[in-house]
C-alpha cells in the first residue's frame, strides 16, 4: 500500500475508533474488515455515527400489540367494548386525542359516522286534518251513532270454547329467503344490529371479496343505504374455518395503523409483513438534516429510506434533493434540453426546425418562410449573400447565439453528472456476477493455497464494501449536480475524488488474475485496501452529514423543505 494512503488513514483517525489490528509488519490484517464491518445500529446502546439514524423494526404481532394498547385505553375511557374501540379508532385514523375531543363533546355523531349505530330518523310532523276533516270542538254538538251497525258473530258452543282454549291456533312460520341469492334452504343467517338479514354463505363471499380482492377492512351491511360497519368478532364468525383470509384481514388493519402514524413505516419489499419506529424522521422539517435510511428485521437487504419514496440508500443526499433528481432523470426535461441545443424555431409559425446541412438558407417545410440560420432573420435582406451573413454583429443574433450556447451548456453538464451516476448504478448492478466470480476464485483459492473457507471471506467482505460505496458515490453525483459553486463544493468533490479512486483500485485487485505463488500478498493487499476504502466512504457520509446538520451546504435550486 503506497505511503500516501497511511497518511490519509492517519489524518482521519482518532484514538477512541482506531480499532485496526497490526500485524509485526505494520500492515493490517483480514480482522480489521470485521472491526470495520459496521452495520446500521437499532438501539441507543451503541454509538450512532452522524449519518446513521436510531430505529426499531417491528413484527406484525409487535404493531398488533400497539393496536391492542390503543384499544384497551379507549375502552376504559369510553366503557365500550373493545370491538366498539377498535371501530371508533379506526374511522379517526388512530387519533386517540381527536377521538376523545369528539366522543365526549358528542358521542352519538361519532357512533353514527364510525359506523356503530345507525343514524335517528327524525320524527314525521302530523299531518294538518283541518281541510279533510272537521275538528272535534266543531262537531262535539251532541252524541252521534253509526249509522251501520256491527254485524253479530254467531254464538260458540261450550266444546268449541273449551278446544280453542286447550289448542290455540298455531301459525305457520314462513321460509326465510335471503335477500342477496334468493335461497330457501339457508337455515343459518347472521345480521349486525340492523337485523338486515342474510345468509352465511352471502356474508361469507362478502367478507371475503371485500378483504381480498378490495383490500378493504372497512366492511359495511350488504343491505341498500345501511352504513353500519362489521367489527373483528363478527368478520371472524363469518368467516369460519378461512384462517388464511383472517390473516390478510389482520394484515390490512395493520398497515391502516402503520400508515395513519408518522413514525412508522411498513417495509416497502414484496411480502414482507415487517415494520420500522423511527421518531427522529416522523416530521418534514427532519428531513432536511438526516437521511433515514432504515433496515427491517426481516432480513439485512431490507434497507429502505424512511422518509421519501426512494427504495434506495440514498446516503448522502436528502430526500427532497434525491426526488428531484430521479424525476429530472425520469421526465422528459432532457430531451427538450436536447431540442433547444440543436434546433431552432422558425420565426413565422414557430415550427421546430433542425439544420441537416451546410448552407444557411433555410426553408420552413411548414409556412415556406426562408430565413437565416445564423441570424434567424429573413434571407430577403441578405442580398446575393446566399452563403454568409453580414448580420453577426447584430444584437439579435448575438443573444441567439448566447441563448444556444447557455442551453448546450447546460445540457452538458447535465450528462457529466448523469453519465457518472449512471456508471455507478450499473457497476452495482453487475455486483451479482462479481460475487458469482469471487466464489469462484474463493474456491480456487482453497485448492492452491492452505488459506481455509473463512480465511478466505476477505474477498467477499471486500465486493461487499465495493458494492456499499459504489451506491454512496453513485448519489453524490447527483447531490454535486444541486450543490452550489463554492469551496464547500470543492471540498466535497475532493472526498468524492479520493472515494472513487480508492474504489476503482480495489476492484482492479479484486479482478485481477489469481496466481498460487502471489496469494499471500493479494489476500494482504485485498485486506488494506478494504479498510481504507471503507475508511473514505465513512468521511464523505460523516462529512455530508456534518454539513446537513450545520447547514453549511447551499443549493443552486430551490429543495424541498430548505428555505
Amino acid at each position: 500500500m503506497s505511503s500516501d494512503y497511511e497518511n490519509s488513514d492517519n489524518e482521519y483517525y482518532d484514538d477512541e475508533d482506531d480499532m485496526m489490528l497490526e500485524d509485526e509488519d505494520g500492515s493490517a490484517s483480514e480482522m480489521d474488515v470485521d472491526a470495520f464491518d459496521i452495520d446500521y445500529r437499532t438501539s441507543g446502546k451503541d454509538k450512532l455515527k452522524l449519518y446513521e439514524v436510531e430505529y426499531d423494526p417491528l413484527s406484525q404481532r409487535d404493531v398488533e400489540k400497539m393496536m391492542q394498547q390503543d384499544v384497551e385505553n379507549i375502552s376504559g375511557i369510553f366503557g365500550v367494548d373493545s370491538n366498539i374501540a377498535a371501530l371508533l379508532l379506526r374511522h379517526l385514523d388512530w387519533n386517540k386525542e381527536k377521538l376523545i375531543e369528539k366522543y365526549m363533546d358528542n358521542p352519538t355523531a361519532v357512533n353514527t359516522a364510525a359506523g356503530i349505530s345507525r343514524p335517528e330518523r327524525s320524527a314525521e310532523p302530523p299531518r294538518s286534518s283541518s281541510r279533510s276533516q272537521p275538528s272535534q270542538s266543531l262537531l262535539n254538538l251532541g252524541p252521534r251513532r253509526s249509522s251501520r251497525r256491527p254485524t253479530a258473530e254467531p254464538p260458540k258452543s261450550g266444546k268449541t270454547k273449551i278446544i280453542e282454549r286447550i289448542s290455540p291456533p298455531v301459525e305457520e312460520p314462513q321460509a326465510f329467503v335471503c335477500p342477496i341469492c334468493f335461497d330457501e334452504t339457508q337455515t343459518e343467517t347472521y345480521s349486525l344490529h340492523c337485523e338486515h338479514r342474510f345468509c352465511t354463505s352471502c356474508w361469507n363471499t362478502y367478507i371475503t371479496s371485500k378483504i381480498r380482492t378490495e383490500a378493504e377492512h372497512w366492511v359495511t351491511c350488504m343491505a341498500e343505504d345501511c352504513s353500519l360497519v362489521a367489527p373483528d368478532s363478527f368478520i371472524r364468525k363469518a368467516l369460519q374455518e378461512d384462517n388464511s383470509t383472517w390473516n390478510r384481514f389482520q394484515e390490512l388493519l395493520v398497515r391502516h395503523f402503520v400508515a395513519c402514524n408518522p413514525s412508522l413505516k411498513y417495509c416497502p419489499y414484496p411480502s414482507c409483513t415487517y415494520t420500522v419506529s423511527c421518531p427522529s424522521a416522523s416530521s418534514r422539517s427532519s428531513l432536511t438534516t438526516i437521511v433515514p435510511i432504515v433496515t427491517c428485521g426481516a432480513s439485512s437487504s431490507h434497507k429502505f429510506c424512511f422518509g421519501c419514496h426512494v427504495d434506495d440508500d440514498h446516503r448522502p443526499v436528502v430526500c427532497g434533493v434525491a426526488k428531484m433528481w430521479l424525476q429530472k432523470c425520469q421526465d422528459d426535461s432532457e430531451t427538450a434540453n436536447w431540442i433547444k441545443s440543436n434546433t431552432k424555431e422558425c420565426s413565422k409559425c414557430q415550427s421546430t426546425i433542425e439544420k441537416n446541412g451546410g448552407c444557411n438558407h433555410m426553408t420552413c417545410k411548414k409556412c415556406k418562410y426562408e430565413f437565416c440560420w445564423v441570424c434567424m432573420g429573413p434571407w430577403s435582406e441578405h442580398g446575393t449573400a446566399w452563403y454568409s451573413c453580414n448580420r453577426y454583429d447584430e444584437k439579435a443574433s448575438v443573444d441567439a447565439r448566447d441563448a444556444q450556447s447557455k442551453s448546450r451548456a447546460s445540457l452538458e453538464r447535465y450528462l457529466h453528472y448523469y453519465n457518472r451516476w449512471a456508471n455507478h448504478e450499473q457497476s452495482a448492478k453487475l455486483s451479482m456476477e462479481l460475487y458469482a466470480k469471487t466464489e469462484k476464485k474463493m474456491d480456487e483459492m482453497q485448492m492452491t493455497s492452505e488459506l481455509t473457507w473463512i480465511e478466505v471471506q476477505f474477498m467477499k467482505k471486500a465486493v461487499d464494501e465495493v458494492f456499499k460505496c459504489r451506491m454512496t458515490l453513485k448519489w453524490t453525483y447527483a447531490m454535486a449536480y444541486y450543490l452550489d459553486s463554492g469551496n464547500q463544493k470543492e471540498l466535497f468533490e475532493d472526498n468524492q475524488r479520493d472515494l472513487e479512486r480508492a474504489v476503482e483500485e480495489l476492484s482492479e485487485l479484486i479482478e485481477s488474475p489469481l496466481e498460487p505463488e502471489s496469494i499471500p500478498s493479494l489476500r494482504q493487499k485485498v485486506t488494506d485496501k478494504t479498510v481504507y476504502v471503507q475508511k473514505r466512504n465513512e468521511i464523505v457520509l460523516e462529512d455530508t452529514a456534518k454539513g446537513l446538520l450545520e447547514g453549511r451546504w447551499k443549493w443552486n435550486c430551490s429543495i424541498e423543505g430548505f428555505d
